[in-house]
């Protein structure tokens, strides 16, 4: 009868420690679900390129962005809408791919862009001045496809919240 209540009490404590376990890490476990849309950005020479975008467009979404990936296909990337105009800061932690960054104006072009942002770092990138949404593509985008400050993004929820507005 000991050793039961002994190994019973043994059961519990494992069980609190679960417990404990599920709740500090509930929000890696619960990952925010995105939907995705087509986006193209034309450069000024007229080329445009396109990528399948991830939406992160409510706080929950916005505070997870692209943390804990560990990769990203070239043609992907994720666009955060903020809904308002503002000044915009960004980091990289728990984020383990290189990032470039587009900062976007609510009429669609690219007012500053943070190419290659730093894995993991904690260092806040600013979007220099008001902005309404950031692009994340993989570092090394920008300069591959001659992307620059000027061009214009294209995208669904884009157009529907600028007509909104």
């Amino acid at each position: 009868m000991r050793l039961f209540a002994r190994d019973f009490g043994i059961a519990r404590l494992a069980g609190a420690f679960l417990a404990l376990f599920l709740c500090l890490s509930g929000s890696a476990l619960a990952d925010e679900k995105f939907d995705t849309q087509p986006l193209t950005i034309v450069t000024k020479g007229g080329k445009s390129h396109a990528f399948t975008v991830e939406l992160a467009v409510t706080p929950r979404q916005r505070e997870q962005g692209l943390m804990n990936r560990r990769a990203m296909a070239d043609d992907k990337g994720m666009l955060f809408a903020f809904g308002e105009t503002r000044q915009v800061f960004m980091w990289m932690k728990n984020t383990y791919i290189p990032l470039d960054m587009l900062f976007i104006a609510k009429d669609g072009k690219v007012r500053a862009i943070k190419e290659s942002a730093e894995p993991l770092s904690e260092a806040i990138i600013d979007s220099q001045g008001p902005v309404d949404y950031v692009l994340e593509l993989n570092g090394g985008t920008v300069k591959r496809l001659g992307i620059r400050a000027g061009n214009r993004v294209q995208n669904e929820l884009m157009d529907k919240l600028r007509k909104a507005q």
